[in-house]
């Protein structure tokens, strides 16, 4: 953060006789961070949402007595980390400052049990009928059953319900004819018109966050690749840049460069499965064929020049675990090309189809506001006038080295998060031709610290969006907290928004054009 606007956020809290107990620039940088007492956290909440700061990301940590409460915030690139320290698991909600703090909220008292006063919603959002009601499984003396007894249905969560003699309900999932994650979405529509839907997750928790506890960095690293599994490099690199924060790593400049290749290899190929599924959604069949042939051949490069389809594993602490040589270089610069060259002919047929058009424009529109509101990221935010980026606006190695190319629209309609995914597969292998141009001989990876402590915050930009992964090291340098945010916390609600007004056979494309990852939110 600018020194001139942290002055202006100090000066008022300063104003407002918010009192810092403590700040320090360096502990979690490049966030700053500014300690607040219980009783001013929601003031000072409330005074970043005035001076227009997005909300990102809530999590707690326990200590040894009580707990540490954090909620990040963003502006221009700029991060601020307010904390707190609760004696009692008790906190004031946030949620009708930011609503998108809703559910985060949720999970942590689910998890942790911290109760939060003024909270409208108090629903079960994660652990549903799996634990007791005074179970909270990431608290450090809570012990796993031995035994585990099948968990219960979970046929009672309370739904919000709409009322009148058209309304009807719309049931679907959370187990669904697709290869999709479960989720239950609940419509109540009048005639084809959806009126509400609101949606439940958290079928598929993982304990990602208690199984991290005790890892070591490697260890954690690999646990972090798999919290979404086409997402495997962005969480990768995310949890691999707090721990090198944490530890005080510089990576090599040529496993910064490979890891950007990776990544972006990771953005394309999402995106090519994604607009070829949205077209077939809408029963244009033919670039889920075209594209889904050319995903095909991207993973197989992926293969065979780095030893797995998606990636998985490849980014490690401190560097990277593959090497990318010469013919391998000369190899995927060809492969670059003529995969641009198909991308762009399909793309113009898909531009020439009226029907395409008819389906895809205006529907499930995302207004700019609604955006801004919901602090939505990747392409969802990027199509509904929210252009921020981590690679530009927060860059860090090695994207602070090239001009990185972000596409932006305002229609925020179904056609623009489709616009958006073409535009960045062009976009992406811009950059990776010229992060191979930049390879030079070196090292592949750094080494870590033994027996080192310390706490990082890796923040990253994923093909859904910006990615947050917090982590804690004790004196040991084994893993006491991580919690990775998924860029799906802030777009699930927005499907919530953009579906109301449409027809409930859109819906499947609308959803689709969200793509939310169930796994990523569902920790």
């Amino acid at each position: 953060m600018s020194d001139t606007w942290l002055s202006d956020v100090k000066g008022r809290f300063a104003e407002a006789r918010i009192q810092l107990i403590d700040e320090d620039e360096q502990r979690l940088a490049p966030a700053h961070l500014l300690r607040v007492a219980p009783a001013a956290w929601t003031s000072a909440v409330a005074l970043c949402k005035g001076l227009s700061m997005r909300w990102a990301a809530f999590w707690a940590v326990e200590q040894a007595t009580g707990f540490d409460a954090f909620t990040c915030l963003e502006q221009e690139g700029h991060y601020l980390l307010l904390v707190t320290s609760l004696e009692e698991p008790e906190l004031d909600s946030i949620a009708h400052i930011y609503p998108a703090a809703d559910r985060p909220q949720r999970h942590t008292h689910d998890l942790l049990g911290i109760g939060f006063r003024g909270q409208l919603d108090n629903r079960r959002w994660t652990r549903h009928q799996a634990w007791n009601e005074d179970d909270y499984p990431l608290r450090r003396d809570w012990q796993a059953p031995k035994s585990p007894s099948p968990t219960p249905p979970d046929d009672s969560y309370p739904f919000l319900r709409a009322s009148g003699n058209a309304v009807y309900e719309v049931a679907v999932g959370p187990v669904h004819a697709g290869i999709i994650e479960p989720g239950h979405f609940r419509f109540q529509a009048v005639g084809e018109k959806i009126i509400n839907l609101e949606k439940h997750l958290g079928y598929v928790h993982k304990g990602i966050e208690k199984l991290a506890q005790g890892r070591t960095p490697d260890q954690l690293t690999r646990l972090a690749a798999r919290v979404s599994g086409d997402s495997t490099v962005a969480h990768g690199w995310a949890a691999c840049m707090g721990i090198e924060r944490a530890l005080g790593v510089e990576i090599p400049p040529r496993a910064a460069l490979l890891r950007a290749i990776l990544a972006e290899r990771e953005r394309i190929a999402n995106h090519l499965g994604d607009i070829g599924a949205i077209c077939n959604d809408v029963g244009f069949s033919f670039p889920l064929y075209q594209l889904g042939r050319l995903r095909e051949l991207l993973l197989r490069e992926n293969d065979r020049l780095f030893g797995h389809r998606l990636l998985m594993d490849r980014v490690v602490p401190g560097g990277v675990a593959v090497d990318l040589d010469q013919a391998g270089q000369q190899e995927m610069l060809a492969c670059c090309r003529e995969l641009e060259s198909e991308v762009a002919h399909l793309i113009e047929i898909m531009e020439r189809s009226e029907s395409l058009e008819d389906r895809l424009m205006t529907t499930g529109r995302l207004t700019p506001e609604w955006a801004a509101e919901l602090g939505c990221l990747g392409y969802v935010g990027r199509a509904s006038g929210l252009d921020f980026d981590v690679r530009r606006d927060a860059p860090y190695a090695p994207y602070q080295q090239v001009k990185v190319r972000v596409p932006g629209y305002r229609a925020g309609d179904v056609a623009a998060r489709a616009k958006i995914r073409a535009e960045e597969i062009t976009a992406s292998l811009e950059l990776i031709r010229q992060f191979i141009q930049r390879l030079e001989p070196g090292e592949l990876r750094s080494p870590l610290p033994e027996g080192r402590g310390g706490q990082g915050i890796g923040i990253v930009d994923g093909w859904r969006g910006e990615i947050i992964s917090y982590l804690a090291l004790d004196e040991t340098g084994r893993v006491s907290r991580f919690f990775p945010r998924d860029p799906s916390w802030l777009n699930w609600p927005a499907l919530e928004q953009l579906i109301q007004d449409n027809i409930v056979p859109d819906f499947p494309v609308c959803n689709k054009s969200v793509n939310g990852s169930y796994s990523g939110q569902d920790l």
